[in-house]
C-alpha cells in the first residue's frame, strides 16, 4: 500500500514539476524514488528470503538484497549529481517557476508521506528492512516541506534561486542515502563485523562460559539485513562429549539472545591450532 502510494505521488511531482518548471520539485521526486526503491528492496527482500536453500545455494538468496541495494545506492547516486548538474544550469540561467503548482503537488506529497510513515511505522518496530524504509519517507517528508518553503519564498519575494538551491539540498540528502546505502552493502559483501556487535564482548562472553578456555579464529559476518552468522574455535577443556554439546548450546543462545546471532557454527578443541590458513587472523589484534 506505501507503495503505490509512493509510485503515484512521484509520478506526480515528476508532471508537477515539469509543467511548474520547478527543479525542487523534480528533486523531491527523485528522493521519492529513492523511497519507492527502498519499499521495493524491501518487498522483494521479504519475499526472496522465504525461498528455500538449494545444493548449489545452500544460503538461500539472502545475498540478492544486498547485491539490490548496492545498484539501487548506485542508482540513486546518478540521480542526485543529475540533480546538481541541473541546479548548476539553473545557477547560471535562472528560469521562471510556476510556486502555486509547486505547493499543490508538493502539499501533496506531504500528506502522502505522513500516510506512509503512520503505515510502516508497526512494521518499523519488528524489522530492519521495514525501519530502514521508514526513514526514507521520513526524508521524503522533510524535502517535501523544503519544495514548499521555497515555493512561498518566490510567491512571496519572487526570489527564483530558492528553487535550485532546495534542488541542491535535496540532492545532498539523496546522495548522503547512496553513500550510505552503498558502503553498508559493500560491508556486508566484505563480510565485515556488523558495526553495533562489539567483537572483544562477543569472545568475552564466550569465555564467560564453564568449560571454555580460550576462543580464537573468530568470524563475525551479515548474512543479509538483520541476519548474522559467526564462526569460532572454542578452546575446551577436556570432558564428556555430552558436556561439550551443553557448551555448543550455551554459547549459542548467549549469542542469540544478547547478540542477535542466529547462524553459528562452533568448533571444538582440546588443543589449540598451531597455525591458521594465510590471510585468517586467529588472535584478534588490537590496532596501535
Amino acid at each position: 500500500m506505501t507503495l503505490l502510494i509512493v509510485l503515484v505521488v512521484m509520478v506526480a511531482e515528476v508532471i508537477g514539476g515539469i509543467l511548474s518548471n520547478s527543479l525542487a520539485l523534480l528533486g523531491d521526486a527523485g528522493h521519492m524514488l529513492v523511497d519507492a526503491l527502498a519499499l521495493a528492496l524491501s518487498l522483494a527482500a521479504i519475499t526472496i528470503a522465504r525461498r528455500p536453500a538449494t545444493r548449489t545455494r545452500t544460503y538461500g538468496y539472502h545475498r540478492m538484497e544486498i547485491l539490490a541495494a548496492l545498484a539501487n545506492g548506485l542508482t540513486v547516486g546518478l540521480v542526485a549529481f543529475y540533480i546538481f548538474y541541473e541546479a548548476y544550469q539553473r545557477f547560471l540561467t535562472p528560469t521562471t517557476v510556476k510556486p502555486s503548482l509547486m505547493i499543490l503537488v508538493a502539499t501533496v506529497g506531504l500528506i502522502a508521506n505522513i500516510i506512509g510513515i503512520i503505515l510502516l511505522r508497526k512494521g518499523s518496530l519488528v524489522s530492519l528492512n521495514i525501519e530502514a524504509a521508514l526513514w526514507h519517507i521520513i526524508g521524503d517528508t522533510i524535502s517535501s516541506v523544503g519544495v514548499i518553503v521555497a515555493a512561498i519564498v518566490i510567491s512571496v519575494t519572487g526570489w527564483v534561486m530558492a528553487d535550485p538551491i532546495i534542488a541542491v539540498v535535496i540532492g545532498v540528502i539523496i546522495l548522503w542515502g547512496a553513500v550510505r546505502l552503498v558502503r553498508e552493502s559493500v560491508d556486508i559483501l566484505a563480510e565485515t563485523v556488523p558495526k553495533h556487535i562489539p567483537l572483544d564482548k562477543v569472545i568475552q562472553a564466550i569465555k564467560k562460559i564453564p568449560g571454555v578456555a580460550d576462543v580464537h579464529d573468530i568470524h563475525i559476518w551479515t548474512l543479509t539485513s538483520g541476519v548474522y552468522a559467526l564462526s569460532a574455535h572454542l578452546l575446551i577443556t577436556d570432558q564428556m562429549v555430552s558436556s561439550s554439546a551443553e557448551i555448543i548450546q550455551t554459547a549459542q543462545q548467549t549469542l542469540e539472545l544478547h547478540y542477535n546471532i542466529t547462524h553459528s557454527t562452533l568448533q571444538l578443541e582440546c588443543e589449540k591450532c598451531e597455525s591458521c590458513p594465510t590471510g585468517i587472523i586467529c588472535e584478534i589484534q588490537r590496532p596501535e
